[in-house]
């Protein structure tokens, strides 16, 4: 039989996998799971990476090729995401100009289907866009664990799939071997890993990690770009709340990573 690849949008854990007992483990009982299985890996990562919504709703039938399947030419700016699965979706991104770099964070929050909150900081003049995507993805789950403690239900989204790996695929391996890459050296940025990991491992049960496509017009993931630059813009080594009006269109105006 040839071997089947697992697409997981929605499920306690997202991406590609190649077991169906490991991805029925993923997606069994768990609300408004989305996944869908692929002849090939090029066309399960391609479906991945373009999202929930571009293929449809199945549980383990076929698809056609994802090269077949072609996004629109140009994404609108702003588009909004159809958020109503969760309470609470909270986008993350990090910005460094040049790479490495002056580095920023930020995260934009939805709170049913509606932005309520922007947040940007941990500005590094000596940064790299890794980092500041790790440092945003930080941030996301402590607003995610804070959500989570309110009885919400939560989903995060990060462009960034080298984040997303990190701290919910490599991190097991590299926990086991002593937090050490023997034969590629040491871990890059290990100490936000780490903590990201402890608290991934905490919530993982309990919310959805996405991976969402970048600089493609839509609109959560845009502002939390924006929020990004704005850290650097600001030099701002915290991690604060944006209290100015939250008008959208002048935001999304503003400088971009």
């Amino acid at each position: 039989m040839a071997q089947k690849f697992y697409v997981v949008w929605v499920g306690r854990e997202t991406g590609v996998f190649t077991s169906w007992d490991k991805t029925k483990q993923l997606v069994d009982k768990y609300p408004k799971a989305r996944y869908k299985s692929f002849k090939t890996r090029e066309e399960a990562e391609a479906a991945f990476k373009s999202g929930a919504n571009s293929v449809k709703k199945s549980a383990s039938s076929h698809s056609k090729s994802a090269g077949q399947k072609k996004a629109s030419s140009k994404a609108l700016p702003a588009t909004k995401h159809d958020l109503s699965d969760f309470d609470v979706n909270i986008y993350c991104d990090g910005a460094c100009d040049p790479n490495p770099g002056k580095a920023g964070s930020g995260v934009a929050v939805y709170c049913n289907n509606e932005l309520a909150e922007l947040w940007y900081g941990l500005y590094n003049p000596n940064g790299t866009n890794n980092t500041a995507e790790l440092n945003a993805l930080y941030q996301a789950l402590l607003l995610a664990q804070a959500s989570l403690e309110k009885g919400k239900t939560v989903q995060i989204l990060s462009d960034s799939q080298y984040s997303i790996n990190c701290i919910s695929v490599w991190a097991f391996s590299w926990k086991k071997k002593g937090w050490m890459r023997k034969e590629q050296g040491d871990i890059k940025n290990l100490e936000v890993i780490q903590a990201s990991h402890e608290l991934y491992i905490k919530l993982k049960d309990k919310m959805t990690l996405s991976h969402v496509k970048g600089h493609a017009g839509i609109e959560g993931n845009e502002l939390a770009d924006r929020m990004s630059v704005y850290a650097v813009d600001q030099k701002d080594t915290g991690f604060h709340r944006y209290t100015d009006p939250l008008n959208i269109d002048e935001i999304l105006s503003m400088r971009a990573g």
